[in-house]
Formats: structure tokens, C-alpha cells, sequence
């Protein structure tokens, strides 16, 4: 669980969207109908990648999404393994009314997160209830049935907010999943005492932190690494709202460790708060965008891979490495030494006070030297 230096290493992923699309190049492709406005099959967003980037050989083994992302996990070798599954896993259910986009996978295709030996993903997001409480409890039995630990989601509020820990005692990792209005969960998706949900925070207050804080409290243990995944704010720009600053600064003074964000299709900016890191947007993973027009200028095809290194104890980031990758045909595949540059030049434009560097290896690296506490 922690390394030899005594230091814990965590991957956060941002958006792992594997429904519509992407379902349908995995071996067990679901029913591909959609409730789109302009788009009723989920096969069109593949021949829209497919007209951008050439033919995605389909069926695809659960590998293929991940790509050199796979080797990039396996060489960094972290401790504990977290992203945002923004798709709800089921063949059942009624698309969710009033909604513009849903996003679900066949069952079936679990392998593909399975694959990437994930420990948990965070479910308190916009898409994991597109079809229903009976697609999140379907979602909750899938990622039971392959060994990853769900938060943020549940069959009531007290399941939703519950941690998820990883770990051995005194060496341990506590996650919770929140998620905002500002993201576009349905108010009516909240998990209550009777009924299925997310775990939804209405407004980004110094009560409703202390409320998530004390949700908490039961879970850690002296010397945790604590992290609260956070689905906010709008999919496109790169202005972080005050109120999210305040809400993060909020965790961490209250004793969290890392504030992991998410819900922006491209990267946001990175903070180091107290020596502990907030991650105000991770951008997407794994998705079916590549054909989509408009917005090219945030570049929402390069992905990042964040490694952050903490001191257990403290809390501390010992050290950030981000390793660029790019999607193409469906796939992850490690950027080129020119879109490394741009998204380090792109996080040291948009993260004051940070200092962000390309590494001999091609990842980058933070300054966690030049950051006061």
C-alpha cells in the first residue's frame, strides 16, 4: 500500500464516460438508441470518431480504451486508483426525463474498468442515474461483481456519502464523492434516507463542507490520507467560480488531503493549498467526443494522468506528475513533445503561483519546491 519512502501514491483520473459510443466498440455493445436531439443512435458518435481519426477496429478487447495508459499505471505503480465514472452500467432502466444527454453501459462490458485494476471510482456525477435509481443499483451490482468500490452513489443517503477506504491500518486512503448542482445533477437525484441516489451538495457553503467533514469523520483514522472527488462547474472555460476555491480551501482546512475535480471535458487548474493539492478539474478520460465539433481551442482531446505523492500523516503532496496523453480512434495514447508543451505552458497560464515542467521522461512535473505552504 505505501511505498518504500514511506510515501502514498494516488492515480486521479478525471471523466470515465464509457457508455453510448464507447459501449458500442466493446465486444457486448448495448441497445444504441438515444434520446438526443439531434443524434438517436450511439453507433453515429463512433463513425463521427471514425470520419476524424480513421476505422476503430470493433469489436475492441476491454484494453483498447485505456491504451498506453495501462503501461503509464503499471511503470508509476500507485498506490490507489480513482477516477469519475460518469456512466451508468445497466440494460434496464428509463432514460432519465428532461435530460439532454445518457450515457449507459452493457453490463457486459465491465471488463473494461476491471482492466485498469481500479480500487474505486467516484459515482456523484450527472450521467450515473441517466436511466433511473434502477440504473444506479444495477451500476452499484456491476462494479460489485468486479471489485471496484463505488462512492457518492447508493441505495440511500447514508450508502451515497459512505467512504470508501483502501488500505491497511495507519496506512490508509479515505474517499468521498460529492457532487454539485453546478454540474447538471437533477436536484431530484439526491440520495435520501428512502431512496437511491448521489450524494448532492445544493450550494458550496462553510456549512455544507463542515456537513461533508463530518460525514467523514467517522470513516478516518489518525494518519489517513483523506480525499473528497468533487463533480463541479460548467463542461468548458478555464475560470475557476470564487465559490469553488472557497469550498476547497474549505476541505482543507478542515484536514483533507487532496480535493479531486472534475466535470470540465479539458483540463482546469492545479493549486497547492497548505502544501495539500486541489485539483480543480481533471478533464476527460475516456470518452467518445473525439468527432464532436467546436471548442477546440481548450484542446479537450489531450488527457492527463495525475500521480500525486503524498506524505501520510500530513497530508502533504510530496510530488505531482502528470503524464499527457491523447485519444484518438477511442484510444489513449501517449502525446507527442508538442502537445506536452502546450498543456505545460496551458497549466502554468491558467494556475497561479504554480510552476509546472516537462520532466526528461515526458510527463510533467510541479514545482512542489517553488509552492508556499
Amino acid at each position: 500500500m505505501v511505498g518504500h519512502d514511506g510515501l502514498v501514491t494516488v492515480f486521479l483520473g478525471g471523466d470515465v464516460m464509457t457508455g453510448r459510443g464507447v459501449d458500442q466498440i466493446l465486444a457486448h455493445p448495448g441497445d444504441p438508441q438515444l434520446w438526443e436531439e439531434w443524434v438517436h443512435s450511439a453507433a453515429d458518435y463512433v463513425r463521427m470518431a471514425e470520419d476524424v481519426n480513421g476505422p476503430i477496429p470493433a469489436p475492441v478487447e476491454d484494453r483498447w480504451l485505456w491504451g498506453d495508459a495501462l503501461e503509464l499505471l503499471d511503470e508509476h505503480d500507485p498506490d490507489v486508483r480513482l477516477v469519475n465514472l460518469e456512466t451508468s452500467i445497466t440494460s434496464r432502466g428509463e432514460p432519465s426525463p428532461g435530460k439532454a444527454v445518457h450515457y449507459r453501459m452493457a453490463p457486459q462490458n465491465g471488463g473494461c474498468l476491471g482492466i485498469a485494476r481500479l480500487d474505486a471510482v467516484a459515482l456523484a456525477n450527472n450521467h450515473v442515474q441517466d436511466f433511473g435509481p434502477t440504473g444506479l443499483v444495477d451500476t452499484l451490482d456491476a462494479l460489485a461483481a468486479i471489485g471496484i468500490r463505488g462512492t457518492g452513489g447508493g441505495r440511500q443517503l447514508d450508502e451515497a456519502a459512505q467512504p470508501v477506504v483502501v488500505g491497511t491500518p495507519g496506512r490508509r486512503v479515505v474517499i468521498a464523492s460529492i457532487g454539485t448542482p453546478s454540474s447538471g445533477i437533477p436536484a431530484a437525484w439526491a440520495a435520501t434516507a428512502q431512496a437511491p441516489g448521489v450524494h448532492l451538495i445544493t450550494e458550496l457553503s462553510p456549512e455544507s463542507a463542515r456537513r461533508v467533514l463530518d460525514r467523514l469523520s467517522s470513516s478516518v483514522e489518525s494518519g489517513d490520507v483523506v480525499v473528497v472527488s468533487v463533480h463541479w462547474g460548467s463542461n468548458w472555460g478555464f475560470d475557476v467560480p470564487g465559490a469553488h476555491i472557497e469550498f476547497a480551501h474549505q476541505l482543507i482546512d478542515g484536514g483533507v488531503s487532496i480535493v479531486h475535480g472534475h466535470s470540465s471535458h479539458h483540463v482546469r487548474p492545479v493549486e497547492v493549498y497548505r502544501g495539500r493539492l486541489i485539483l480543480y478539474g481533471c478533464g476527460g478520460l475516456i470518452d467518445d467526443y473525439e468527432g464532436i465539433p467546436g471548442y477546440e481551442e481548450y484542446r479537450d482531446d489531450l488527457r492527463l494522468l495525475y500521480l500525486a505523492v503524498i506524505e501520510p500523516g500530513t497530508g502533504r503532496l510530496a510530488r505531482l506528475r502528470m503524464a499527457p496523453l491523447q485519444a484518438r480512434k477511442m484510444r489513449l495514447h501517449r502525446a507527442t513533445a508538442s502537445d506536452t508543451e502546450f498543456l505545460c505552458r496551458m497549466l502554468n497560464k491558467i494556475s497561479p503561483g504554480q510552476s509546472v515542467v516537462v520532466a526528461h521522461d515526458g510527463l510533467l512535473d510541479l514545482n512542489v519546491d517553488s509552492v508556499s505552504a
